[in-house]
């Protein structure tokens, strides 16, 4: 059954307007009154609704039942990632909500291609967030991660504060790093909760680097192949999320 974002209060048996998003996809499927579909609005669980007026520019429907299903990864990630040139931060955002990403902060860093401020960093957080919906539509999540708005990366640094319960990471293409995959072998209970850290192109500098160890940040590997950095980002994620 095709399944709608639809970030508004939903109640069993209320009739809404879907979002324009939303109304417009279900136009493009050519749904008439009578169809079925699936609404979530992030907040939990998802609903039934039932098409019941489809107008040249609005859609209208009664939504029905609740029900209390959920697929999100045992694991809460916040990937911290450098921004990827090109559309490679759209291709990291979709691949990462559906390997079950809570939260994506995008950073500025001194290798990053990309720079972002004021009405276009906020038009490009907002393209993510949307990219996230959709992703979350099709995988079969309830709730959309988090896009943060684009900033520096020493900025975002200096508010990190490691805690016991929260794991940080850095994947680091310097020396003394441990292998994720090691660590996770070698501890009983494997934590609930991490930051993790990524470079953009080229990796993080020795300054940054050196930073992110200096705040209590794990120095962490994939192996020994060098990989692209939104692969990095995806190929650790998934570790954490799906083993």
């Amino acid at each position: 059954m095709a399944r709608f974002y639809c970030p508004l209060p939903l109640v069993s048996g209320q009739v809404v307007d879907l979002p324009p998003t939303a109304a417009r996809h279900v136009q493009v499927l050519r749904m008439q009154p009578g169809h079925m579909l699936t609404l979530f609005n992030g907040e939990g669980g998802e609903f039934s609704a039932e098409v019941q007026h489809m107008g040249r520019s609005d859609v209208r429907v009664v939504v029905g039942e609740h029900r209390d299903v959920e697929c999100e990864a045992s694991v809460q990630v916040h990937l911290a990632v450098g921004m990827p040139a090109n559309e490679r931060m759209d291709w990291l955002v979709e691949k990462a909500t559906e390997l079950g990403v809570h939260r994506i902060t995008p950073l500025m860093t001194e290798r990053s291609v990309v720079r972002l401020a004021g009405e276009r960093a906020e038009k490009k957080q907002a393209h993510w967030q949307a990219v996230a919906a959709s992703a979350s539509e099709q995988c079969g999540r309830n709730r959309v991660p988090i896009i943060d708005a684009p900033e520096r990366f020493d900025a975002w640094l200096a508010r990190q504060t490691p805690q016991a319960e929260v794991v940080h990471g850095v994947l680091s293409l310097h020396a003394s790093t441990q292998p994720l995959n090691a660590l996770r072998d070698g501890v009983a209970v494997w934590p609930k909760a991490w930051v993790l850290l990524n470079g953009p192109e080229g990796g993080l500098t020795d300054t940054e680097d050196a930073a992110a160890r200096a705040k209590g940040f794990a120095a962490l590997s994939l192996g020994e192949r060098v990989l692209r950095a939104e692969t990095a980002a995806l190929g650790a994620l998934a570790l954490l999320t799906l083993a």
